[in-house]
């Protein structure tokens, strides 16, 4: 007998139920050993590809591989001293690009982008296409320093910018699937708009306050001083208009399908808002969060005063309150996930093992570890890894599944 011969065989055609068996019986019957399978279906199309290491005659192996796929319709290709992978070097990064549309041009300025990093793309999987299309790179970057990540995440960035999709990029392996926490800024994250601009409507002070807001979220002006100019506007109103307010809260497009999602995968969730407490609780309970985190507005014989009870949740506070949540949860600060929008969120998503900006003010995308800008908070799960079947699968179980139509 000679010696032994590495083969790569790939298979390809439409995809049906037999297709892996029908390929390993007629292999099994030419001892051969396994090296590697791998298998990707786009549009119902397969293609298998097998490495082995065999004794037998290729040209025989071939003859006989060709007539028994032929049976299941398929069509097969032999490589005959193709190299084993076995023992490849794991990929270092993800990269995650969303979009609405991901064009055939971004992609190739994605991957051009890429090649001059000196990162090369093992693999590519589709993720999403719901409500973003979503495809994730699994790339090897040739240098493992702190200096050719900061570059790689620069270039992309740029590219993200000037295509108009979102990339982000990750460290592969255990890390980026061991997260366990995720708070949630709430106005303009969680939830649609302002409450404090809501609660100003009742006052006739909307505009007034809102000019105060987008100045504070940009981060030029105090937060905290920000929030007292904004609360004192409120005096004098009934606390009615607390439940009032509460009443008319809009979730963010996908922010029910993100939180019920990571809590099937054991996700402790949370919010920490510059926000009111009085206003978020229902919504917390309702979404049966683990943790808030708010300011609580002052009443005094049913009016609000104008005031805040207690230490202002402003930037530091965010961050602080973070870490207590994860100190009680057990969970090691590399394991969080924080997501914001505002400049007051910047300490928050700096502690955090990974920092989201969603539709964020250019203060917070400077600094987070990546940026959403489309205004559907359930891209988080896609930048953690969760894909839309996924997600669809589990829905479905339980009932609930449904894709709201996108205007």
């Amino acid at each position: 007998m000679g010696p032994e011969k590495t083969v790569l065989i790939t298979v390809t055609g439409l995809d049906r139920p037999g297709v892996t068996s029908v390929l390993l019986t007629a292999l099994s019957r030419h001892g051969v050993s396994l090296l590697d399978v791998e298998q990707v279906v786009i549009r119902g199309r397969l293609t298998l590809g097998v490495l082995v290491t065999s004794p037998a005659d290729p040209e025989e192996l071939q003859d006989q591989l060709e007539e028994a796929m032929a049976t299941v319709g398929m069509q097969v290709d032999i490589e005959v001293g193709a190299n084993s992978v076995s023992g490849a070097p794991l990929s270092t990064h993800a990269v995650v690009v969303l979009g609405s549309p991901v064009t055939a041009r971004a992609f190739s300025v994605i991957a051009r982008t890429l090649a001059a990093q000196e990162a090369n793309i093992d693999s590519i999987r589709g993720i999403a296409d719901y409500p973003v299309t979503g495809l994730e790179l699994m790339v090897t970057v040739a240098s493992s320093s702190a200096d050719a990540e900061t570059r790689l995440r620069t270039a992309l960035a740029e590219v993200a910018a000037h295509e108009r999709v979102d990339v982000a990029v990750e460290r592969a392996g255990l890390a980026r699937r061991g997260k366990r926490l995720i708070v949630f800024d709430v106005d303009s994250t969680l939830i649609q708009g302002e409450v404090i601009e809501m609660l100003a409507a009742h006052a006739g002070v909307e505009d007034e306050v809102r000019k105060v807001t987008e100045a504070a979220m940009r981060g030029e002006i105090d937060f905290a001083e920000s929030l007292r100019q904004r609360v004192a506007t409120l005096a004098g109103l009934n606390e009615s208009v607390i439940d009032e307010v509460a009443e008319r809260i809009e979730l963010t497009p996908g922010a029910r399908t993100t939180i019920r999602t990571l809590r099937r995968l054991g996700f402790r969730c949370g919010v920490v808002s510059g926000g009111f407490r009085q206003v978020i609780e229902p919504l917390a309970h309702e979404l049966e969060l683990d943790f808030v985190q708010a300011n609580v507005l002052e009443v005094v014989g049913g009016t609000l005063t104008g005031k805040v009870i207690g230490e202002i949740v402003d930037r530091p506070a965010k961050a602080v309150a973070l870490r207590r949540f994860a100190a009680e949860a057990g969970v090691p600060m590399d394991q969080t996930v924080a997501v914001g929008d505002g400049a007051n969120d910047i300490d928050m998503l700096n502690a955090a093992g990974l920092g989201i900006a969603f539709q964020a003010k250019p203060a917070l995308r400077e600094v987070a570890d990546t940026a959403l800008s489309h205004p559907f908070l359930d891209a988080v799960l896609f930048i953690l890894g969760v894909t839309r079947d996924e997600v669809e699968a589990a829905d479905a179980r339980d009932g609930v599944l449904r894709r709201v139509p996108l205007t």
